[in-house]
């Protein structure tokens, strides 16, 4: 096992236990923060990998985009951030998904381990990957960025909505 080795294990190791707790804590804002741990250890695994470019841009969309625009429409939705007592689930159903998660973890565990085989590392050049990504993947791209822009657009939507109904509220009571 050499050094990148146990370096990659460790950054996945921290990946993985960040979107585990990204989609187990019970606090919205919290869930965005373990999302930005999580996506930034998969810029590590990347970096690891000697992949700098696909890490930079791990960095700069996800991490920079997603999670700013998940922050901005927690706060411009006023959106419960705590705990909820109406849409809480019951101790029984969160064993069931813990255990069909885990379940789910060593059917793809067993399948995918026999794969696993040892990577011989190359060099790579970006410019393939450029033409890669502004020929052939170009309108994906511009796709997301169009439905986040859309998604930040409405989360602004709806806030006023509801910062005027909660205004009109306020008048009408005596």
């Amino acid at each position: 096992m050499t050094g990148l080795d146990v370096a990659f294990a460790a950054v996945g190791l921290v990946a993985a236990a960040s979107g585990l707790l990204a989609v187990t804590t019970r606090h919205v804002v919290h869930a965005a923060l373990w999302l930005v741990v999580c996506l930034g250890s998969v810029a590590g695994c990347y970096l690891v990998l000697g992949a700098e470019f696909v890490a930079l841009v791990q960095v700069l969309v996800y991490v920079g985009a997603v999670v700013v625009l998940v922050l901005f429409a927690l706060m411009l939705t006023r959106a419960p951030i705590g705990p909820h007592a109406q849409i809480a689930t019951s101790r029984l159903h969160r064993v069931l998904a813990a255990v069909l998660g885990a379940g789910v973890t060593a059917m793809l565990a067993a399948v995918l381990l026999p794969l696993a085989a040892p990577v011989s590392r190359r060099e790579t050049d970006t410019t393939e990957l450029a033409s890669q990504l502004f020929g052939t993947w170009v309108w994906p791209f511009e796709l997301l960025s169009l439905l986040l822009l859309v998604a930040l657009v409405a989360a602004l939507a709806v806030s006023r909505v509801a910062g005027r109904g909660a205004r009109e509220a306020g008048r009408s009571a005596p």
